[in-house]
């Protein structure tokens, strides 16, 4: 079972979601979402992240991808570093970029299927959605063994306009 089978067709027509790993954007485009990478920057330089997320322009939501980062750096405390610091570097681009001038946007953060760096996701979903809520910023954290293309797509959505500083499923 894919998005298209769970949510309507097109119900991201038209939307700009940002990833940071092509593979989360499959099923975003089968909903009509147009979905750039942000690169090659990513994960950790700054300046480039910044000049990249400049490049994108108007960005209604990004996906962060925890899982690709942790596996990229071999799991364990440097993939919790990587993970943590890698989602929050490309969020924080994005949102001086396009959300804060734009007054709203959506983050939604992939945490791996580790309990310490899923717990450290998700706490700097909860963190970050109060200091953002003031832009109009929502943030969500999406458990490995919650992760469907569906569920994150529907964070995208304008029905995920309800949920901020959550988590969705929960780490082994």
């Amino acid at each position: 079972m894919d998005a298209t089978d769970l949510l309507r067709p097109g119900v991201l027509d038209g939307a700009v979601v940002a990833v940071t790993d092509e593979a989360a954007g499959a099923g975003l485009r089968d909903l009509g979402a147009t979905t750039p990478t942000l690169a090659p920057a990513f994960p950790l330089d700054d300046d480039a992240l910044a000049a990249a997320a400049g490049e994108l322009g108007a960005v209604d939501a990004i996906v962060c991808d925890g899982c690709a980062l942790y596996d990229l750096a071999g799991g364990g405390l440097p993939g919790l570093r990587a993970a943590a610091d890698g989602c929050f570097a490309a969020a924080r681009a994005v949102v001086n970029a396009a959300f804060i001038p734009a007054a709203r946007g959506k983050i939604v953060l992939l945490a791996p299927d580790d309990t310490a760096t899923a717990a450290a996701l998700e706490n700097a979903a909860r963190t970050l959605s109060t200091e953002w809520a003031r832009h109009g910023i929502v943030i969500t954290c999406v458990h490995a063994r919650a992760r469907t293309d569906a569920l994150v797509a529907f964070l995208c959505s304008p029905a995920g306009d309800y949920y901020s500083g959550c988590g969705f499923g929960e780490p082994s």
